[in-house]
């Protein structure tokens, strides 16, 4: 028998391969090659799943390659293609940059080793000596950075509810140099009018930089509002399935010298984030909106749930129409998201650690934006760092249970509030 017999045609490399082979980087001839231009025009569901990544110009992968390499061979003298050393630029990183500046509206963006890298980031890129006015109830992380920054690069701090403008109005000064905004806030989900605050900030010369994580370029996109930077933790939304830290700060458009600040400051800090980590969030953008959509709607049933349990006090999710910033909701987001927070009528510090306790399909953990519901109590978890003065200024009293809404059954999640909530202790 002939060994021509066995020939498998579906094998690259034997005789009987029945495909026309080209070298690697040959132009293409079908449509998928000019698709890159349509991408920024292209519906928000098929900007998630094309934005950045296009078929690699190699083999075609339709997943792009990570670029898993610290340094890159240069062609020539001074001549390489377009990459030399990976903490400065790797095309991996390249393509999540673009993907989520494409989703944001922004001219550009950088990625940065965890959230707050990214926080940090922004932060370096004020002169010692500055003042920020912030978020009074902003993330633990990010006022302990701020509370660093005071000692370490003599910024003067302002912790405000930013929904108060005439308080923002009152606050600039002659030395602000951002105003750095959560909308919505962790954990109490007040929001501010990003278009308000960022006209008053741009009155005195200072940049607005938006905390993007708790709704992603889905459900708002500060950018439209007058925003100069928006700032995301990866971990979260964007990459949706816990198994990767990261984090982005992306540049407004038309803002060509300050995304070149941001990626310079990224490169300086050596805070560029893993080509391995990319590759992971980019993953995780394909589902984006098909998950943000999820979350919501089980955030949605639970929060309205809640709201009519007689064990509750009050429910933080302003997507209620009781909720006292409801109305700035509908206009400046396209949703509501999958946070909410809520107080029980008698907060008693055995009747919270019951619910926490309790429930099964929440997790009790911090980080929150997952595929899987999480539990978390904020003053002693993801807030503990915040002085207890500092707590108290922004509301966040030992009462408060925050819930990231997954995207499983809310029957279930219900099920399993109720449960907890029935069986409290008198």
């Amino acid at each position: 028998m002939s060994d021509q017999t066995h020939l498998d045609p579906n094998v690259p490399g034997n005789p009987a391969y029945h495909f026309t082979i080209l070298p690697a980087g040959s132009p293409s001839q079908v449509g998928w090659s000019r698709r890159a231009p349509l991408v920024p025009r292209a519906r928000l569901a098929t900007r998630c799943v094309h934005a950045g990544v296009q078929p690699d110009p190699a083999y075609g992968a339709v997943m792009p390659p990570i670029y898993l390499t610290s340094t890159f061979a240069f062609r020539d003298v001074c001549t390489n293609a377009g990459y030399d050393y990976t903490r400065s630029g790797n095309p991996t990183r390249a393509a999540l940059e673009e993907a989520i500046a494409q989703l944001e509206g922004g001219i550009g963006a950088t990625c940065t080793t965890t959230g707050m890298a990214a926080v940090t980031l922004v932060l370096n890129l004020l002169p010692a000596g500055s003042h920020v006015v912030a978020t009074v109830d902003c993330y633990g992380g990010t006022f302990r950075t701020l509370e660093h920054a005071k000692v370490a690069s003599n910024l003067k701090v302002t912790y405000l509810d930013l929904g108060d403008l005439a308080a923002v109005s009152k606050a600039l000064e002659q030395e602000t140099a951002l105003v750095w905004i959560e909308t919505p806030s962790n954990p109490l989900l007040r929001l501010t009018d990003i278009a308000a605050v960022a006209a008053l900030a741009r009155a005195r010369g200072a940049l607005t930089a938006v905390d993007n994580t708790f709704l992603s370029p889905v459900l708002q996109r500060p950018f439209e509002h007058g925003a100069d930077l928006v700032v995301h933790s990866t971990t979260k939304y964007l990459n949706g399935h816990s198994d990767v830290v990261g984090g982005a700060v992306v540049a407004a458009p038309g803002r060509t010298a300050l995304l070149q600040r941001i990626q310079s400051m990224n490169n300086l800090l050596g805070t560029s984030q893993s080509p391995h980590d990319c590759f992971l969030v980019l993953r995780g953008l394909k589902t984006l909106l098909l998950r943000m959509r999820a979350h919501e709607e089980g955030a949605r049933q639970v929060a309205g749930f809640l709201a009519a349990h007689p064990a509750v006090a009050r429910v933080f999710y302003p997507g209620l129409p009781g909720h006292p910033q409801h109305e700035l909701a509908r206009r400046q987001q396209d949703g509501f998201g999958g946070m909410l927070s809520f107080e029980l009528k008698d907060g008693r510090p055995d009747r919270v650690n019951h619910v926490l306790r309790t429930l099964r399909w929440f997790t009790l953990a911090e980080s929150l934006g997952g595929v899987e519901s999480l539990v978390a109590h904020p003053a002693s978890m993801t807030h503990a760092s915040m002085t207890p003065e500092a707590r108290a200024r922004a509301g966040i009293t030992d009462s408060v249970i925050r819930l990231s809404v997954g995207i499983e059954a809310p029957e279930d999640l219900i099920g399993d509030l109720g449960e907890a909530l029935a069986s409290l202790p008198h």
